[in-house]
């Protein structure tokens, strides 16, 4: 059986380890490494991961020297990863025990697929767990462009339907894809993966969530990038997206009539996004305006 790698980047996690690491080490898939990359904790989260690691030869402890961000402690558990298949795992999320499984089922029927997503559910800042079931199967085209263009209206869809990076990802591909510290760079990374082969899905809910609501200023700050980012994130996330898929270099399964297309259908989504920003402030200038607004 393969082995897979479920990789837990952490920092000042502390009682959160004990029950991620339960649901992780509770997979029925037994070619299991937990692997969790602290990034410098400095509560008891250190002396948590020692005595996991002491208790069960499937977890690896690795502790970065010092703080090195959020982005680069994910990216230092994908290089320090033993296995074939790879997933990242949250400090507060739940698996269920078969979804390694479940998913290598997925991966067994089809030689092509790069990544395998699960449904997914998600308990909000108010407490309401929400999920939703995924139909749409243009992730498993052939076509790099219908991929590509199917996550681009993905990622202006609500995030219930999919989870791109939380998928059982095979860890050649993920490695072989640059990633750059920028705000919504996972939705930059999302796009990348699209375009790298076709992707599976396991149509039960197989995972946990938390959905956190953060302003672009603090998610800035935490990620270390600069704060006049969060000004225009949007913008630069598509203008990621746009340079890469025209760049051959980047793309070479597309042809240069598709990398225009590709092109074209960036710049739709972007217009996409910024419209639903615009009628949102337009609405809650409404409210203020009427005195609605209570927030």
């Amino acid at each position: 059986m393969p082995l897979v790698t479920i990789a837990l980047p952490v920092r000042n996690a502390g009682e959160r380890i004990d029950r991620v690491a339960r649901s992780v080490l509770g997979q029925d898939h037994p070619d299991l490494e937990f692997l969790i990359c602290d990034n410098a904790s400095d509560d008891d989260t250190a002396e948590r991961c020692r005595a996991l690691a002491a208790d069960d030869p499937r977890v690896r402890y690795h502790r970065q020297p010092e703080n090195i961000g959020i982005l680069p402690n994910f990216m230092s558990a994908s290089r320090l990863a033993s296995g074939e298949y790879f997933r990242w795992v949250s400090d507060d999320d739940v698996l269920e025990p078969t979804l390694v499984s479940r998913s290598l089922e997925v991966f067994g029927k089809d030689a092509r697929l790069v990544n395998v997503t699960s449904q997914t559910s998600y308990k909000g800042d108010d407490g309401v767990v929400s999920t939703s079931p995924f139909t749409e199967t243009g992730l498993g085209s052939d076509d790099p462009l219908v991929r590509f263009t199917t996550m681009l209206r993905l990622l202006n869809a609500s995030h219930l339907l999919i989870d791109p990076l939380y998928g059982l990802l095979r860890r050649d591909v993920l490695l072989s894809l640059p990633r750059r510290n920028m705000l919504r760079e996972d939705e930059v990374m999302a796009t990348k993966l699209a375009l790298a082969g076709p992707w599976g899905h396991v149509d039960e809910v197989l995972a946990h969530r938390h959905w956190k609501t953060e302003k672009p200023a603090v998610l800035a700050r935490r990620l270390g990038v600069p704060s006049w980012q969060a000004h225009c994130a949007t913008t630069l996330e598509f203008l990621e997206v746009y340079r890469w898929v025209g760049d051959p270099e980047n793309t070479p399964e597309l042809t240069d009539g598709q990398r225009r297309r590709a092109q074209a259908a960036v710049r739709a989504a972007w217009a996409r996004r910024e419209r639903r920003v615009a009628e949102h402030r337009t609405r809650k200038l409404a409210r203020l305006a009427t005195g609605r607004d209570t927030r």
